[in-house]
């Protein structure tokens, strides 16, 4: 059944960041005394926010500066100015959703600056149509459902009528919570974590608007 609106996670869903900041939390991990790897980081940390990840550093045994939040933002931001480039076929997502009159929010872990940082260097900040809503900002991350509950509101869509387009377990789990049908972003083919949330999988974004009944 074709969505009365979409809601799409940010970092490795629209826009190609997360496997560089990965590095850069790994890199800083290693530091600071808690050797990790990517797959690790990619089962525990993703789909938080950097607070999250600073919690479960600290209590796995990473000495992490008090002021390391602070520190990690500036110079994770710095590195996203540099240049943060578009998941491959997003842009076709978009088009195929306004020529249908379909309505789309972004629903992100992330900072509002961080989302116009990364949208703002390919011009697409105006697509959202003022809809990007942070869970930082409203005090909700996921995987609480209250992130994707606000954007459908926004938007004047019932959750039921909504799909969250995602990658990562805490978004899925979110999108799940909220009662809303789930498309689990997987580049790499499988995810079964990301599968045990009930969301339906699919590997590329030039499948998507097919897959959206578009």
């Amino acid at each position: 059944m074709t969505p009365r609106a979409v809601i799409f996670d940010c970092d490795g869903v629209v826009v190609d960041s997360e496997h560089p900041t990965l590095l850069m939390v790994q890199a800083d991990l290693v530091r600071y005394g808690l050797p990790v790897s990517l797959d690790e980081l990619n089962a525990k940390y993703v789909g938080g926010t950097v607070e999250t990840v600073a919690t479960r550093a600290r209590a796995a045994g990473a000495n992490l500066p008090d002021d390391w939040v602070a520190d990690f933002y500036r110079r994770m931001y710095a590195m996203l100015r540099e240049n943060t480039a578009l998941i491959d076929g997003i842009t076709g997502v978009f088009d195929a959703l306004d020529r249908a009159g379909i309505p789309f929010a972004m629903g992100s872990n992330g900072t509002v600056e961080k989302m116009h940082i990364t949208l703002g260097q390919h011009g697409l900040i105006d697509r959202f149509r003022g809809h990007l809503y942070s869970g930082q900002a409203i005090g909700k991350p996921k995987p609480a459902p209250d992130l994707f509950l606000l954007a459908a509101s926004r938007l004047g869509i019932e959750p039921a009528g909504c799909v969250v387009i995602e990658d990562s377990v805490a978004g899925a789990t979110a999108a799940r919570a909220a009662g809303m049908a789930c498309f689990g972003y997987a580049p790499q083919g499988d995810h079964p974590a990301l599968a045990a949330t009930g969301a339906r999988l699919f590997s590329s974004m030039h499948a998507l608007p097919a897959l959206l009944g578009l």
